[in-house]
């Protein structure tokens, strides 16, 4: 067997090359700006979703004995399994992160240098070249990627790492007045759990612990206890360093406002922080960086859904699933990065309900026996609040029953009012468990 040290080590740091992307850098910058003096408090409620969450979804998995997402959620039915799966790699790919990774790469690492020259036109010809990249190194069988990443991950470290020190040196400026979604310390915690949604690592966590516990196996750990063990070990070190990233680019965020004011998007406030800090030599600098690094990410993202859809639909081959992948992300990176980002936030108030709840069957399930019907119930009553919160934050008007539920339904009115609902829920199944007899499966 390896050094176990070494090895839960390399797989952490493994973990946060595949988690780190452009969301982990431009959602945090934007919300300390819009959080001002109430960062901090933004930041804990950041962390719970965009740190705890994921470490979470990595030890469900482990602890749940399933192979990935699909056989998870299966639990509830085969086909939600499969309904669940195909929405979460949607949208951690050619729906959402994977054009996220292009619009970011354009607004920090084109954008501020296109001078008088239109970014309505510089957008399309670069995200063409962009994902024609990614499609070329997702269907060719090539250690690129691998290699690059194994120097990217550094390398954007170490400048992330310059920025915060010499943010510290020669501070932006000092954090303004919160907006009005952070205008006091609950508000800002409650804003900032919604905003730890958008970076999407707690559903990329349950897709790649899946890697996670298979390379925890290849150390010779067979243990469950010990695989466990070493999964959290693993996966702690991962959102360590995302946690570290977050507290100091919102912070590099909120006193950035004196200079910058606030901007629509997280991607401009750090390229403008980068000039500000380092002059044009280190913008460009980050730009390279950051634009090979979500070109890395891109080609991940497509290569994990292309493999998925090939083995759930077959009809194609891989390279066919990757040229539909790209082509979609393409389309919808016109759109622009803060169409996405507005875009992204009612699926997410949709998926991330269901995902979280079933992490918490998961680790309930031996109390009530595995029974399905508690996980029914359960996800049932979650998925009705779960398409409510979609419907709100898509701006359809509920009209006398959205004022109906902030009155009489607990934490509604901080997008959370799922949580009684999959308590209820919960408790029904109970009920169910305890009166219906569980069926026998025929011998």
């Amino acid at each position: 067997m390896e050094n176990s040290n070494n090895r839960y080590i390399a797989i952490g740091l493994m973990l946060f090359a595949l988690l780190f992307g452009a969301g982990n850098l431009i959602f945090p910058a934007a919300m300390g700006q819009n959080a001002g003096v109430n960062v901090w408090y933004a930041v804990l409620g950041f962390c719970v979703t965009g740190v705890g969450l994921p470490l979470i979804s990595i030890a469900a998995l482990g602890y749940s004995g399933c192979l990935d997402l699909e056989e998870a959620a299966g639990r509830v039915h085969p086909w939600y399994g499969v309904f669940y799966s195909v929405v979460s790699y949607l949208a951690i790919g050619p729906c959402f992160a994977a054009p996220r990774t292009g619009t970011v790469s354009f607004e920090i690492a084109v954008k501020p240098f296109l001078g008088s020259f239109s970014p309505d036109i510089a957008l399309p010809i670069f995200l063409l070249i962009f994902f024609l990249l990614t499609y070329w190194l997702a269907a060719t069988p090539s250690k690129l990627v691998d290699r690059v990443g194994k120097i990217l991950t550094p390398a954007l470290l170490a400048v992330i790492l310059l920025l915060i020190v010499q943010s510290f040196i020669t501070p932006l400026g000092t954090p303004q007045a919160p907006t009005k979604n952070y205008a006091t310390p609950v508000t800002a915690v409650m804003q900032g759990i919604l905003d730890g949604y958008n970076t999407l690592d707690a559903i990329a966590s349950f897709i790649f612990a899946t890697l996670v516990i298979s390379f925890v196996k290849e150390g010779g750990v067979t243990q469950p206890k010990a695989i466990m063990k070493q999964v959290l070990l693993s996966g702690s070190i991962a959102v360590a360093l995302l946690a570290f990233i977050y507290i100091f680019i919102a912070k590099i965020g909120a006193d950035s406002v004196t200079q910058l004011g606030i901007l629509e998007t997280g991607a401009p406030v750090l390229a403008g922080s980068a000039k500000i800090l380092f002059g044009n030599l280190g913008a460009a600098i980050l730009a390279v960086i950051v634009l090979l690094a979500c070109l890395s990410t891109s080609v991940g993202l497509v290569t994990c859904c292309a493999a998925y859809f090939m083995r759930l639909l077959g009809h194609f081959s891989y390279k066919t699933y990757a040229v539909i992948f790209c082509v979609i992300s393409y389309l919808v990176g016109l759109f622009g990065l803060k169409t996405i980002i507005v875009s992204t936030i009612p699926v997410l108030m949709f998926i991330y309900p269901l995902l979280v709840a079933l992490i918490c069957l998961i680790f309930l399930d031996k109390f009530f026996g595995g029974r399905q019907c508690v996980y029914a119930w359960t996800i049932a009553f979650t998925f009705v609040m779960a398409t409510i919160n979609l419907l709100e934050t898509a701006g359809v008007n509920l009209g006398s029953f959205e004022t109906m539920l902030q009155t009489y339904v607990p934490l509604h009115t901080f997008g959370m009012g799922w949580i009684p609902f999959a308590a209820v829920g919960f408790v029904i199944g109970l009920i169910w468990k305890a009166a219906v007899p569980e069926k026998k499966a025929a011998a």
